[in-house]
């Protein structure tokens, strides 16, 4: 594995936790790293093939 496969790999776990937490998307961002909320946005979208916001809302309403 390399080392920037582990930081992708963090990143994604780190994120996917911080939205189940609450924790806003631009702080999410800052504490992941990401220079702008956007670069998060996309890399999140990429992980997950849904938004933040979206994934956020259907953890609260039990979808997986």
């Amino acid at each position: 594995m390399t080392l920037r496969t582990l930081l992708h790999e963090l990143r994604r776990d780190l994120s996917q936790r911080y939205m189940r937490e609450g924790i806003s998307i631009n702080e999410t961002a800052f504490l992941l790293g990401y220079s702008e909320a956007s670069a998060f946005h996309r890399s999140f979208r990429r992980w997950t093939g849904r938004t933040p916001s979206a994934y956020r809302r259907d953890r609260t309403r039990g979808a997986p």
